[in-house]
């Protein structure tokens, strides 16, 4: 793993492999175009199914380079984790985020901010989306190239709202959903950032400014990432297996408690051992919040 995530890190760093990083995608892309093309043959109009596929491998390489780098930004910035490393995790648990609870974004995508049915053509709507998704790769890829921070939420969403009005007019936008949306782009960082210093000014109060440091960590850092267990235990449960199982919030709460009981065990023993040969100094204590930045 060591020996990989050091190539990888080799790879994605080094100007001189960007004609590999190029043609990777060029070769992904091709791949995306067959494997459509070999399952849809005897589909209707499998010529356009097959361009829309490859512009939604276009935009998962986009929202690649972009979103996911947000993600592990903060774990490879500060050292916790490798490019390598950091593009293996952001892999997995980025397509295990889909498949589990994206279901519902699909949905507010596809009819949520506008309304299909005021198109006249069935046909349109098809085009509209493909539009859509293609101008939000686009503005994705313009924003990686000028090393821009973005949201794919945003371009999408825009992506959408601006083809829909184009194809139908003003009255096709559900504007109640888009201020909901455009509302929750506000009070999203708001609220993260409130939570981050909330997070900093305990971590600092907690551990930080006592005089042990060792033993502070060896209590808190566990704590930390039990709440993290138990806040994913509980989403994961609301909204990841609601079409197996159907949970209220308390029944979700508890099993997310549970979850938290065996995460904060198992991080307790794990500090316990790592703390032992640390050095009670700020930077030595700092290599025990390494786990909490990758669960998060």
């Amino acid at each position: 793993m060591a020996r990989s995530s050091g190539f990888l890190d080799t790879l994605l760093s080094s100007p001189s492999t960007e004609r590999y990083r190029i043609g990777f995608s060029v070769l992904f892309l091709l791949g995306v175009w067959l494997s459509v093309g070999a399952f849809s043959q005897e589909l209707p109009n499998n010529m356009l199914l097959m361009a829309a596929a490859v512009i939604g491998g276009y935009m998962a390489i986009n929202i690649g380079a972009n979103d996911v780098a947000n993600n592990v930004g903060p774990a490879v910035g500060s050292g916790a984790l490798g490019l390598g490393a950091a593009v293996l995790l952001a892999a997995v648990f980025e397509a295990s985020g889909a498949l589990i609870a994206g279901g519902d974004v699909v949905s507010t995508i596809k009819g949520g901010i506008i309304d299909p049915t005021t198109l006249k053509d069935p046909r349109a709507f098809v085009w509209l989306m493909t539009a859509a998704l293609l101008a939000g790769a686009l503005w994705l890829n313009l924003a990686t190239w000028m090393g821009a921070p973005v949201s794919t939420t945003h371009s999408i969403v825009g992506g959408v709202l601006g083809a829909g009005i184009a194809a139908g007019g003003w009255a096709i936008a559900d504007w109640a959903v888009m201020g909901k949306i455009v509302a929750s782009w506000v009070i999203s960082p708001a609220l993260g950032g409130m939570l981050a210093a909330l997070f900093l000014f305990s971590i600092k109060k907690t551990v930080l400014y006592q005089p042990n440091l060792i033993d502070s960590a060896r209590r808190f850092v566990p704590l930390l990432v039990a709440l993290m267990a138990w806040a994913f235990g509980t989403y994961l449960m609301i909204k990841g297996v609601k079409k197996v199982v159907k949970v209220d919030f308390m029944q979700a709460a508890l099993i997310g408690l549970a979850a938290a009981a065996v995460v904060y065990f198992a991080m307790r023993s794990l500090v316990g051992r790592k703390a032992a040969a640390m050095e009670n100094t700020p930077h030595g204590v700092s290599e025990l919040f390494t786990w909490p930045l990758i669960f998060a």
